[in-house]
């Protein structure tokens, strides 16, 4: 059977695969992807960052609605959760997203195959599932994504000893739950049955939780998400979980067993690149299991490119539609950019985290001169009109050119007050330039400028 001939096809459907497939039609390619599941967006949008985000903002209005709403007047008597109608609002919202990403293909005539997709010599694709057919196409994009790396000794069920995509749709609240991670997956998550009832243990084999953001942001979350009643056990290095009865066993090393309801499993993920058929056009994994790619995410195959999870980098879907978008654009103009120092990072939690660029830690170990604003939450009257006094901004600044190097937040809408500061490292701003923007009062966004002041010259308002 001759091949269905396309210019331009991604394996993957991913938030870096389906991006890349709608910029190439956008740029009048004769584009394709393929995913096996029959859901568009990949693990994100599937069994990651959206649905974890519905369950959190669920959990967090039950908490507050329980908790805090007596202090702004209004009483509600006794408060009661359904989570039956939270996983079926959790569901809802992904089906609507993943038919929104279904529709974008059908707008810009992307082709969709259903099945599993491999390499299968240049310029050559294999799709076996729903959509059996052999594909040709001069450029070919890898987006597989990433999946839960495991730990040895840890028997993982796919229910009652899982990962992030079990803890979407356990149908009970668990008595105990053990965390093992301490990084975005786990804390949010045990975020979310922690609201819900459930006693919390998060294990750590590092001596802080958040591994890779700022350490003075590590230090007082931990200092919060102590306060929300979740343990924490750092420098524990787990050693077996499995199954036993009614209940799971998890041993950690030079300590007493830990008996739970269920185990989550949160110690990172590996690139999908099993049965790509790689070794076809003779590329070869990193070190770390990664597809190398140079500046333009051209692999050592002719024609093949990698993007977000597959390659270095953070795990993230931002990161991974900016390369997307990017690696398209070079393929077709010649030119392509991701500027990688303003990929920004939250932790969904509450209160949020948020960072973008480097931090002190990364700054002090490279010799980096900078100087530090910082500006608190609890001065700002919109965080007291919150009732979110918690955190604070701190920007990084280099010490002689005062050029924005990072900022990270800890505290109410972090995750959107990042977004200013990743502009401004994307376009080389100063301090005294964040500084001498007006920012709307009153607003969260003012203590923002409040730290950029800190850093520049002097604050006006603590």
């Amino acid at each position: 059977m001759a091949a269905v001939s396309h210019d331009l096809v991604v394996i993957g459907a991913g938030p870096g695969g389906y991006i890349a497939a709608i910029r190439a039609a956008q740029l009048g390619l004769n584009a394709a992807c393929i995913d096996e599941n029959p859901e568009l967006g990949g693990t994100c949008l599937r069994v990651g960052c959206i649905p974890s985000k519905a369950l959190l903002e669920s959990t967090h209005r039950f908490h507050a609605a329980k908790h805090d709403l007596a202090a702004h007047g209004v009483q509600t008597g006794e408060v009661s959760f359904d989570l039956g109608a939270m996983l079926k609002r959790k569901d809802k919202i992904v089906g609507s997203l993943t038919r929104g990403v279904a529709s974008l293909f059908k707008k810009y005539g992307v082709t969709r195959y259903t099945g599993r997709g491999r390499l299968d010599g240049a310029g050559k694709i294999v799709v076996e599932g729903a959509d059996s057919v052999t594909l040709s196409a001069k450029h070919i994009i890898l987006a597989t994504g990433s999946a839960p790396a495991p730990l040895p000794g840890v028997q993982t069920d796919g229910d009652r000893i899982g990962g992030s995509t079990e803890a979407l749709s356990w149908p009970e609240v668990p008595g105990r739950l053990v965390v093992i991670g301490a990084g975005y997956i786990g804390l949010e998550l045990g975020s979310v049955w922690a609201r819900l009832g459930a006693k919390v243990t998060v294990l750590e084999y590092l001596d802080r939780i958040l591994p890779g953001m700022d350490s003075e942001i590590s230090r007082e979350s931990l200092k919060i998400f102590k306060k929300q009643g979740i343990e924490f056990r750092l420098s524990t290095k787990v050693t077996g979980a499995k199954v036993d009865g009614a209940q799971c066993i998890v041993d950690v090393a030079g300590g007493e067993p830990i008996a739970c309801h269920r185990v989550l499993l949160c110690v990172g993920r590996r690139p999908n690149t099993a049965g790509l058929g790689l070794d076809t056009v003779g590329i070869e994994l990193d070190k770390a299991g990664r597809v190398p790619v140079d500046h333009h995410w051209t692999t050592s195959a002719a024609g093949v490119y990698a993007i977000g999870d597959l390659v270095q980098g953070p795990m993230l879907a931002h990161k991974a539609e900016e390369e997307g978008a990017a690696c398209v654009e070079a393929i077709v103009t010649g030119f392509g950019h991701v500027n990688y120092d303003a990929i920004p990072g939250v932790v969904y939690t509450h209160p949020e985290a948020a960072s973008v660029g480097r931090s002190e830690d990364d700054l002090a170990a490279a010799g980096i001169p900078y100087k530090v604003g910082k500006a608190l939450y609890f001065p700002n009257g919109r965080a007291k009109a919150l009732d979110e006094t918690d955190g604070f901004v701190k920007i990084l600044a280099h010490k002689d050119t005062d050029r924005v190097l990072g900022v990270h937040i800890l505290g109410a809408q972090a995750g959107d007050l990042i977004a200013e500061a990743a502009a401004a490292i994307n376009f080389g701003a100063t301090a005294e330039d964040l500084a001498r923007t007006s920012h709307a009062h009153p607003s969260l966004a003012e203590v923002m400028k409040e730290a950029a002041l800190a850093a520049y010259d002097k604050p006006l308002n603590s």
